[in-house]
Formats: C-alpha cells, structure tokens, sequence
C-alpha cells in the first residue's frame, strides 16, 4: 500500500515539475547569453512574476518527491517524474489546441508501462544508506561530474556538458532527498540539516545549469534530455548509493532493465511533439502560428550549422590571403627563381576553385 501511495505522490510530484519548468523555459530564453552559469541570470529571472510562479510549482513538486521517497523506492520514484513529460503533451493539447498523433501516443503509453514495470520489478523501500566509504565517494564524483561545466566554458561542447551537469545535478538530489527523508523519519534532525543544505546547493547548481541550457536550446531539447540522464542515473546508482538490493532472479532484473529503457526511449520521443512543444514554448507557438513548435529543435540545429559554415568561411578566407601573398611574391620574383608570371586565367581558376570548395 505505501508503495501505491508512494507512486501517487511521485504522479502529483511530475504534474508539478511540469507546470513549473514550463513556466521557467519562457524566461530563461528571454536572459542575455553572457550571463550563462552566473548567478547573474538568476537574479534576473528572480524579478520575473511568471519565473517565480514556476519555481513554486517545482518547489511543490520536490515537497511531494520527498514524500513519495519516504513511501517508495528511489527506482520507482525517479522514473515516475518521466510522467511530467505526458502532462506537458496534454497541456499543449487541452490549453495550445496542438492534435496528439497516434506516435505521441504510443510514447506516452510507453512511459505509463515502463514506469508500472518498474513497480513490478524493484526492490522494496529501503530506509538504509550504502556504506560511508561507498556513499561518500559515489555522490562525490557525481557532485564533481555535476559541477564541470563552470570549470569548462570555453569548451566547444559546452551546450552539451551544462545540459548533462543539470541531469546529474539533479540526480543527486534525488539521493539528497532520499536520505533527508529518511533522517527525518528516524529523528536524526542534525543530519537532516546538513542533507537538506547540501540538497539546496545541488539542487541550485541544477538549477543554474538548466538555465543556462535554456539560453542556448529550445525547452524541448533540454527539459527531456534532463529528465532522462536523472532518471538513469538514479536508477542504476540505487544499489550503490540507496542501499536498494535488487533481486537476483534474471526475469525480474531483466524486466527492470527493459523497463527502463521504454521510459527513457519514450521520454526522448514524446520530446519532439508538438504539443509538448506548444506547452514548453507557447511564446514562438504563438509568435508564428504557421511553424509547429516541434521545428524548434531544427532551428537550433541551423543556428549549429550556421556557426559551422561561419568557422569554415573563415579558414577559406584565410587560405585566400594566403594565396594572394603567394601570388604577389609570384609577381615580384618575376624571373627569380621560384618566382612565375600570373597567368591570365588565374583568377578564374582561385574561383572555381573556391566554388569547388
């Protein structure tokens, strides 16, 4: 029965976090990109009425994610927030009047089976932590991995790390708050205090990090990729750091693992609908009632490439100078050795050349 109840609260906790992150996505594309990874940027959005309403919400959200961790196991709790992801298709359907395809469809039932088989396949609650040694050094290579992307800004796959950092950062939070509630139950208030400090500090390291993602993707590019990397991570650390024992019966193990991947592959899919879209970024849906919110993944595909053929445009235009160095020491030299006469169709032949290129 409390794993029911536990289940519940995870399904109240995703309505929650959805509503919340939809409401943050519309600010935080709206921030200046030279305040990415500072705190700057969330003291901008801090003064944004629609901004703070949304933090609200995930802040409700993570109240009833604690709860349903002191009812349920860790692996069916992190898994069940992919749930946020079918509320965000039927806010664009009810509330932007965006169709649901049979894809769409089939991916939310995905997420609905992958999290019931997950029920079935996990381990019982768990009120114990993993060892200190094991506990200790596990949260901290994730708190390290988390924290990378401040260390790596000028990375030229910056996009990407800032995007996982805020998966991780939220995936130890999840553990935080797993052991809060669980110092909580037994009374142990002073190790509450401290788990509840350092949940607050992940959970704003998260939080800055998924901002900043947002700055440079569009909310349905980031807010799905987040959710996945937090959901498999949890789930395959659980034994390690949660003190979850996993059954040794290869059928149950092997219906945990597949799962898991329905979750995640039906997460990534229902990410590029046009109705979660609609829901994540209802400004460009309305701004452009003729694009389906579902293109802005291509356009920031198109702003890569166009970044792309900026860089090689100016290699071209280095080899170029180069070249026109060389044809004016060519003219120089005259009969010098090494030296040549320009050839009446040179220029033509730098033309097709560059054209070729």
């Amino acid at each position: 029965m409390s794993v029911v109840l536990g289940v519940m609260a995870a399904l109240m906790s995703a309505t929650l976090y959805a509503s919340g992150v939809t409401l943050q996505a519309i600010e935080a594309a709206q921030a200046p990109d030279d305040e990415a990874l500072h705190f700057s940027l969330l003291k901008r959005l801090i003064t944004r009425r629609r901004w703070i309403v949304g933090t609200l919400c995930v802040i409700g959200g993570w109240v009833m994610q604690a709860l349903a961790l002191t009812l349920a196991p860790i692996t069916i709790v992190q898994p069940a927030l992919a749930v946020s992801v079918v509320v965000l298709l039927f806010i664009g359907a009810r509330f932007f009047g965006e169709d649901i395809q049979r894809r769409e469809k089939a991916a939310a039932a995905a997420i609905v089976i992958g999290v019931a088989g997950l029920v079935l396949a996990s381990p019982g609650q768990s009120d114990s932590h993993a060892a200190a040694l094991p506990l200790t050094v596990g949260m901290s290579v994730l708190a390290v991995v988390a924290l990378a992307p401040f260390a790596l800004r000028s990375h030229h796959r910056f996009d990407a790390l800032v995007l996982f950092g805020a998966g991780l950062a939220y995936a130890w939070t999840g553990f935080s708050t797993k052991f809060l509630a669980d110092e909580m139950s037994d009374g142990a208030w002073s190790f509450a205090v401290l788990w509840l400090g350092a949940t607050v500090f992940a959970a704003v390291v998260g939080l800055l990090s998924e901002m900043t993602a947002l700055q440079h993707r569009s909310a349905i590019r980031v807010f799905p990729v987040v959710l996945v990397v937090q959901i498999v991570v949890a789930v395959l650390l659980a034994p390690l750091l949660a003190g979850e024992s996993w059954s040794p019966d290869a059928l149950v193990l092997v219906c945990l693992a597949v799962s898991l991947v329905v979750v995640a592959l039906g997460t990534r899919a229902l990410a590029g609908a046009k109705a979660v879209g609609a829901a994540m970024a209802p400004d460009e849906a309305e701004g452009d009632a003729g694009t389906p919110a579902g293109e802005a993944a291509e356009a920031d595909e198109r702003r890569e490439r166009d970044g792309a053929d900026h860089e090689q445009g100016e290699q071209e235009a280095e080899r170029e100078r180069r070249f026109a160095g060389q044809r004016e020491d060519g003219r120089a030299g005259g009969d010098q050795p090494g030296g040549r006469d320009r050839q009446a169709d040179e220029p033509l032949a730098v033309l097709h050349d560059r054209e070729a290129r």
